[in-house]
This record gives C-alpha cells, sequence and structure tokens, in this order.
C-alpha cells in the first residue's frame, strides 16, 4: 500500500524491486561468497523498522537501500547517495522527510518508533548526537556508487548525509540511493526501461564489487 513517489505512469515500488533484483541477481551470479538478503523480493509492503531489522538479523557487511527521487519541479534531474548523518541543506531534508514518512502508514507508529515524527524538525534532534561507527565504510560506498552513476554519464548529484531512520537502525555499513526522479519526464522513461534498470543495477553491482574489493584487502590475513 505505500507506492512512493509517483511519476506520470510509474510508482517508485516497481522500479526500486526491478532494479534491487537485478543487482542481487549480479551479485549472486558473480559472487559464490557473498549472500544476498532482500527485504522483499516481491510486491509487498515492509515496515521501515523492519527493514534494518532483516538486515541485523541477517548479520549483514553492508545495507544498501534503493530509492527513487520526485520533485515539485520537473526539471530536477540526477542521482546521489545517501549515508546518515546530519542535514546539509533544506534539499537533504526534504529528502529525508519524504523517505522517513513511510512510517506514517503503519498502525502504532508513534509507538513503534519512540514518537519520532517524520515531519517534524523537532524530532530530528535525536540524531544530533548519534555517529556511526561505519561511517567511513559508507562513505566509501556511497562514493563508489557515484563513481560508477558518472561512469554511466549520469547528472552527478553528489555524496550526501542526512538521516534517515532505515540508515540509523542498521548495524553495518548502509547507503541510500536515490536513483534519479521519477518526476523528470526523460527519468522516468530511463528508470522504466530495460536498460535503464540493468545500467543502474550494474552501477551499483560494480561499486560493491570494489568495495569487496577493498575490504577483502584490509581484511585478508
Amino acid at each position: 500500500h505505500d507506492a512512493g513517489a509517483l511519476g506520470a505512469f510509474s510508482k517508485e515500488k516497481d522500479i526500486n524491486l526491478r532494479v534491487a533484483k537485478e543487482f542481487g541477481r549480479l551479485v549472486r551470479e558473480n559472487m559464490n561468497d557473498v549472500k544476498v538478503v532482500f527485504t522483499r523480493d516481491d510486491d509487498v509492503f515492509v515496515p521501515l523498522q523492519d527493514r534494518s531489522a532483516i538486515a541485523n538479523r541477517a548479520n549483514g557487511d553492508l545495507f544498501v537501500s534503493i530509492h527513487v527521487n520526485a520533485s515539485k519541479t520537473t526539471a530536477a534531474c540526477g542521482a546521489e547517495t545517501y549515508t546518515i548523518g546530519l542535514a546539509k541543506s533544506d534539499a537533504n531534508f526534504e529528502v529525508a522527510k519524504r523517505e522517513n514518512s513511510v512510517i506514517l502508514l503503519e498502525d502504532g507508529y508513534k509507538e513503534r518508533y519512540q514518537g519520532f515524527d517524520p515531519r517534524s524538525p523537532e524530532s530530528y534532534i535525536m540524531f544530533e548526537f548519534m555517529q556511526s561507527k561505519f561511517s567511513d565504510q559508507s562513505i566509501e560506498m556511497a562514493a563508489y556508487i557515484q563513481d560508477e552513476f558518472i561512469e554511466l554519464k549520469r547528472y552527478n548529484r553528489g555524496v550526501r548525509q542526512e538521516n534517515f531512520w532505515v540508515l540509523h537502525q542498521t548495524k553495518m555499513p548502509s547507503v541510500l540511493v536515490e536513483l534519479g526522479f521519477i518526476s523528470n519526464p526523460d527519468e522516468e522513461k530511463y528508470l522504466l526501461s530495460d536498460n535503464g534498470n540493468r545500467e543502474l543495477a550494474n552501477a551499483i553491482y560494480k561499486a560493491f564489487a570494489r568495495y569487496k574489493h577493498e575490504f577483502d584487502r584490509k581484511n585478508s590475513v
């Protein structure tokens, strides 16, 4: 029942799922030593808190949350990747409010999320004194993803920091990827296309392969 951002003729939830599943397929087919765990692999609603809980129960080494952006203006375009951190701009905060607002669709969200209201700036004060011990690894992965988007000639909106509940709750390096703007007619067509899905999934996969190579190198005995 959460369609996410809406385009002229598409829904964010469908694009996210296709790209995520293609990314997972690439990992499974090329990396026998990596276990892929999806928060969902079908058209079902997964509460925000449950997404990070799934990753934590699996003792994940990396959490990647895939999304599509939207704007009030159809001119907004490009891809960006977020890590947990303090708000740097009003635009970043608007993205955080939109992504966190999924909790409003859940019954009893005030109790489940400790009174957190994604629409209230005051609620984000709770994040101010929280510094993830995985910040460096998260930023590294985010930078690799943006490098691959640049290779695709995607407009680079850079690595950004914001307070996303789902990233705050994960006990591992974590990133949130905004693939593009569903509100932009040209980008919506690209995001919906089979070629766009393949290219975006492959970009995240190549970034992950680079991240894993560095992780293995640093942790080799």
